[in-house]
């Protein structure tokens, strides 16, 4: 058996809980990355839901009745949902894309682009949604009370997801 009376104490392992090197700074560019996935996880649901609807929504003989009005909010949906997907989910394939490429995954030109890029595909998905609460609201009620909604819808969107964050919360600072 060895003699282990002189040898030296290992150092404990880091807990699973230590910060990583890059993790010190919590407003760095990791963190605020780390931070822009996290919001983008919970966003993705709610437009693949609406692209869902709308993928279906051809399917129905009742599609072939609509009005020209009820045409026009479909698309603009359609393709809101479609692009909000597409904007949204970018941040998530620049950082697989840049994993193995020797550059620097996240840095704050980066990070830059990837919150433009998701303001805009925020702004398609609440187009999408105003979009797709006239579509219903005209198919079930009647287009007075699809355009009072969608007005309503597309201000409350408006105020809670830019006016709240850009404007309100401004005066916190």
């Amino acid at each position: 058996m060895p003699d282990v009376s002189h040898a030296q104490p290992r150092p404990d392992p880091p807990a699973a809980s230590s910060p990583a090197p890059g993790d010190q700074d919590p407003h760095g560019v990791d963190a605020q990355f780390r931070s822009l996935q996290e919001g983008l996880r919970t966003t993705l649901p709610g437009v693949q839901l609406i692209t869902a609807f709308l993928l279906t929504l051809p399917l129905y003989d009742k599609f072939d009745d609509l009005v020209t009005a009820e045409r026009v909010a479909y698309y603009t949906a359609f393709v809101s949902a479609l692009s909000g997907s597409l904007l949204l989910m970018a941040p998530s394939a620049h950082q697989r894309l840049r994993a193995d490429d020797g550059v620097a995954r996240e840095s704050r030109r980066h990070l830059a682009i990837a919150v433009r890029i998701t303001v805009v595909g925020t702004v398609a998905l609440l187009v999408a949604i105003a979009a797709v609460a006239f579509l219903v609201s005209s198919l079930v009620l009647n287009t007075p009370v699809a355009i009072a909604l969608t007005a309503t819808i597309a201000a409350l969107g408006g105020w809670s997801w830019f006016y709240l964050p850009l404007v309100d919360f401004e005066q916190d600072d």
